[in-house]
């Protein structure tokens, strides 16, 4: 233990730095399990798509979204979300929602919002564009 503690008198940044990605990952853990967005897997997603017919929100660029997306899904621009306008969208209120970014972690805050302006079902899809590609699941280009 005093090692430890003579390493980080030692090492203040680099102490400073491992406590704060600890905080930071503790953190995110923390928000994931009390959000109120559920994640869902690629599984989860296809039964939701295919069964409930749920409508998938890819929230990534146009580039990207015309490289390759889900299925029917409907892309988000960057300016809506921006001002959180989901005007256009008012008719899917009572439909399960996927909302997709690349990765997962972007979509989290937009589901957020969606859920504070109404919307009712809204899920992320867990690992993105990439764990859908990477399940080798269909993608329209």
């Amino acid at each position: 233990m005093d090692q430890l503690i003579e390493f980080a008198s030692n090492n203040i940044v680099l102490a400073g730095i491992w406590v704060a990605l600890v905080a930071m990952l503790i953190f995110s853990y923390i928000s994931a399990l009390t959000s109120s967005v559920k994640e869902v897997s690629t599984h989860e997603a296809t039964l939701l798509m295919n069964k409930d017919d749920a409508i998938v929100f890819d929230m990534r660029p146009a580039k990207e979204f015309k490289a390759g997306h889900i299925l029917g899904a409907k892309q988000i621009k960057p300016e809506e979300l921006r001002e959180k306008n989901f005007k256009k969208l008012e008719n899917s209120k009572d439909k399960p929602i996927i909302v997709v970014c690349a990765m997962g972690n972007q979509a989290r805050g937009t589901a957020n919002a969606m859920l504070k302006d109404g919307f009712a079902n809204v899920s992320v899809l867990k690992g993105g564009m990439n764990a859908w590609q990477s399940a080798s699941l269909p993608v329209s280009k």
